[in-house]
């Protein structure tokens, strides 16, 4: 029973963002329900530390170290500027938003992606004259939608990654093609939408956009970074050929390691630290029998209705951990393969359901407040339709690989 309520009560917390009356966010409320499994002795110090899954945590660390050289060298903003100054329509400056935010997504953490572009994207909607809103969109949901093809493309993935075994050319070759009709999807709904911005046919001409570069650093990462990538294909452990990687570029003569430190997510790994130990937690108990038990009632083994299932608990926990209160139930599945694929698919589309689905699409509302103003409605509009749309998608190609 104490093991249930900490679960509970932590469960509670992330559910809400914020613990009511307390300055407790998501990373403290993992951290305080690992705490009480140990000092209420449903698990021995020792069980805790051994319920930690290292190679997620190295894998998600030194993915950090990387996308953070890369952001710190000016790449991303780079990669940015060239694309769009090619666009000369407002739809084709959308297409490009769409392919940029949701391409660089797809090899690195979508969230540090929308950091990077978000500044950027406002600058030039602002220097065009145009509505920074369908843009921005494009931004947080292409980069929902594009981080579905790796295991590398967003947290959540990277616990399944972890968690399934499935190697990352075997994700990839399973979730790629999802990810770019989810691109073309997004691509679609918000010049349905917004088609009174994009009617226009007039010229537009995105100027030189200022973009610093530290072209050393910037060399370096992506050596670094096309090499990791290799090895990923090549089927070499990814936690290794990540953290390796990360330690790689800190050896430098340039750049203060306090800048690189300054760019990783701290309370992120400290909740997923603190999620591991409170699952385990659980796990002790009859609980995960008991939903396993409520989940065969609603034939969770049907893809279909395991997608509706992650999708909404994303949408109310967040991704990661709804990802991990899955953990003791898919290897009990007939098929825990397709499920950890079914999963990874689900709750990263699911992102783009509503403003809260992911931390992309709150760091892009973040960053532009001041400039622009997005409403839970207006996400919304857009969200539900192409939610739906590129998860029928994403069952679609699953089931067509059964």
């Amino acid at each position: 029973m104490t093991a249930i309520l900490i679960f509970a009560g932590t469960y509670f917390v992330l559910a809400a963002g914020r613990m009511p009356g307390f300055r407790i966010d998501r990373a403290g409320a993992a951290i305080i329900g690992a705490a009480l499994m140990i000092g209420f002795t449903v698990l021995t110090f020792e069980e805790a530390v051994a319920a930690e899954d290292y190679s997620t945590l190295a894998l998600l660390f030194g993915m950090m170290i990387v996308v953070a050289s890369l952001r710190l060298s000016g790449f991303f903003r780079l990669v940015t500027a060239a694309v769009v100054r090619h666009a000369h329509r407002p739809l084709a400056l959308l297409a490009c938003v769409v392919l940029v935010s949701g391409g660089l997504s797809a090899l690195f953490v979508n969230d540090t992606v929308c950091l990077a572009l978000t500044p950027l994207v406002i600058e030039i909607a602002s220097a065009l004259n145009l509505n920074p809103v369908p843009y921005l969109l494009a931004v947080a949901m292409a980069a929902n939608a594009g981080s579905a093809a790796t295991i590398t493309g967003n947290p959540q993935n990277m616990v399944v990654g972890a968690l399934s075994k499935i190697s990352y050319a075997q994700f990839a070759a399973a979730l790629a093609p999802v990810a770019a009709i989810g691109l073309a999807l997004t691509f679609a709904v918000i010049a349905i939408l917004y088609r009174r911005e994009f009617r226009s046919a007039r010229r537009v001409e995105v100027g030189e956009l200022r973009v610093r570069v530290n072209r050393v650093l910037m060399w370096k990462s992506l050596v670094v970074s096309v090499a990791m990538l290799g090895f990923f294909f090549a089927g070499f452990p990814v936690a290794n050929v990540a953290v390796v990687a990360g330690a790689l570029l800190l050896i430098t003569r340039r750049v203060k390691p306090e800048k690189v430190y300054h760019e990783i997510d701290w309370p992120l790994l400290a909740m997923f630290a603190g999620l591991f130990v409170v699952v385990a937690g659980v796990e002790k108990t009859t609980l995960d029998e008991d939903l396993f038990a409520f989940a065969s009632r609603f034939r969770l083994d049907r893809i279909a209705v395991l997608s509706v299932f992650s999708a909404l608990l994303s949408n109310l926990v967040s991704n990661v951990p709804a990802v991990l209160i899955f953990r003791p139930l898919v290897p009990r599945l007939p098929d825990p393969r397709l499920a950890w694929l079914t999963l990874a698919m689900s709750s990263t589309l699911a992102g783009n359901l509503t403003l809260l689905g992911s931390v992309a699409n709150l760091i892009v509302v973040q960053r532009a407040r001041g400039e622009a103003s997005i409403s839970f409605l207006e996400y919304l509009r857009a969200g539900v339709p192409l939610t739906i749309l590129s998860i029928a998608a994403g069952l679609a190609r699953l089931y067509w690989m059964r």
